[in-house]
């Protein structure tokens, strides 16, 4: 059975996903990966990253190849253990500005699937 979406208070949003777009935006690493489950995936720009390790790289390169600033523009809850954050990026990458549709999957308590897109 399919769900609508519904709107999220960003203060809502589960710990996980708290914990990673805190890390994110504080360029921790290791705070954002320990949102992660051990087997997780990401998918980012073409490519998808598993497991702890690859995401991990994933993020630190993904922190110091471009200087930006993200905005959170919304959240929705897609399911009990589904949820789309939208942000809003600005910064020295190509095309200098992007809005993003970041979902994320989680199971027992942590991330273990994220997908980013325009």
């Amino acid at each position: 059975m399919t769900q609508n979406p519904t709107s999220t208070d960003p203060a809502d949003l589960p710990e996980a996903i708290t914990r990673y777009l805190t890390g994110r935006a504080d360029k921790n690493v290791s705070a954002a990966a320990s949102a992660f489950a051990p087997h997780a995936t990401v998918t980012d720009d073409g490519h998808t990253y598993e497991g702890a390790e690859a995401i991990t790289r994933w993020l630190g390169q993904t922190d110091t190849e471009y200087s930006y600033t993200t905005t959170l523009t919304g959240a929705e809850r897609d399911a009990p253990d589904r949820y789309t954050v939208h942000q809003h990026l600005e910064g020295n990458f190509p095309g200098g500005m992007v809005d993003l549709h970041c979902r994320f999957v989680l199971t027992r308590g942590l991330i273990s699937e994220l997908r980013i897109a325009p």
